[in-house]
């Protein structure tokens, strides 16, 4: 089953699949400044745009372009700047 998530009044959405192996993500983010947090460890792969990351417990900020991606650890809270529209995909577990 297919399921939308709508966040940050529509700036970040997100189509959600669990029927594969690990359940995932593709979404879309606008250019801004967004704070996350996750339950399951996850994956984030950046399919167009560009996705600044500081992960938790890092006071470095990453940057990861097309076809670029990286982990997040499980219960954990990380900050995004998103400088341009951005495409990604995530992928749980």
């Amino acid at each position: 089953m297919i399921k939308h998530n709508e966040y940050f009044d529509g700036n970040v959405q997100s189509l959600a699949l669990e029927g594969h192996e690990k359940p995932c993500t593709v979404g879309v983010m606008a250019k801004g400044e967004y704070e996350f947090g996750t339950g399951d460890p996850e994956e984030m792969r950046v399919i167009a745009g560009e996705l600044i990351v500081q992960l938790p417990g890092s006071d470095s900020w990453q940057s990861f372009k097309d076809g670029e991606s990286f982990m997040v650890p499980g219960d954990s809270k990380f900050q995004l700047q998103v400088p341009v529209d951005t495409a990604y995909l995530c992928i749980y577990g």
